[in-house]
């Protein structure tokens, strides 16, 4: 059995000809928190995005719990997957955006229900049951019934992280997940994202967030212009960066 989660290995993305990611190189443990920082279009959020194969490596090889991400490989070559084994694979990768992205046709409730139900085929009692925990565990379970336009910025923002939870994926994916809300509602959002933590998800997260980064991540990972600049423990990476890039970077947050 791999200890390792997410092993990146040599990964590159282009959009035409404009290189994002430049050969990132990137593991992460099970059971860890890695925070990806860095200025804006530096590739961060492209890399979440290679992870469950949203956006498809150009040239390298990217494992999430042993397994080739969109890709099968025979003798070398590389031969990508159907849309329904990667939609397969996706299922075990929760993922949480930037926008909050619910169904405001549907309650909080059946927004968490609806994806173990279709795509695990869970029967609906216990996948009501289950999303009554989430709710619980995120402070909403008072919120069961309504709808998202009734809720604050991070108020579903919660509810999407139990809507992903709800799913029992092995890896989190989080992309600045508290970028969009007023600074008086971060706090909620980051304090779910700390317990996650504590119960031993594995996550990976882009943030602008230094605090939670030196709280909860066991890696820091500094990217520039398509590379990973510097990594290690938050105390290296954030209270002793050793790269000039990473020195510029912290200190424009001053």
């Amino acid at each position: 059995m791999t200890t390792l989660m997410i092993d990146a290995q040599q990964v590159c993305k282009n959009f035409g000809r404009l290189e994002v990611l430049k050969g990132i190189d990137l593991q992460v443990p099970k059971g860890s928190v890695t925070c990806l920082i860095g200025p804006s279009g530096s590739g961060k959020s492209t890399m979440l995005r290679c992870v469950n194969h949203l956006e498809k490596v150009n040239a390298g090889r990217l494992y999430v719990d042993g397994d080739l991400i969109g890709y099968r490989e025979r003798d070398g070559v590389l031969y990508e997957i159907s849309e329904k084994d990667a939609s397969r694979q996706r299922a075990d990768i929760g993922m949480v955006f930037q926008q909050f992205n619910l169904f405001p046709h549907r309650t909080v409730i059946d927004n968490i229900i609806e994806a173990p139900i279709h795509v695990k085929r869970q029967p609906e009692k216990a996948a009501r049951a289950r999303a009554m925990e989430l709710l619980e565990q995120v402070g909403l379970a008072h919120k069961a019934d309504a709808y998202p336009v009734q809720l604050s910025g991070g108020q579903q923002q919660r509810v999407a992280i139990a809507r992903a939870v709800a799913m029992d994926p092995k890896l989190m994916l989080f992309d600045e997940p508290t970028s969009a809300l007023d600074p008086e509602l971060v706090g909620e959002v980051l304090r779910v994202m700390r317990q996650l933590a504590d119960d031993g998800m594995t996550m990976l997260v882009v943030t602008h967030e230094m605090g939670f980064a030196r709280e909860v991540a066991d890696q820091v990972v500094f990217m520039a212009d398509g590379v990973v600049v510097e990594a290690g423990t938050a105390a290296q990476v954030l209270d002793n960066p050793q790269q000039t890039r990473t020195q510029e970077f912290l200190s424009s947050l001053l």
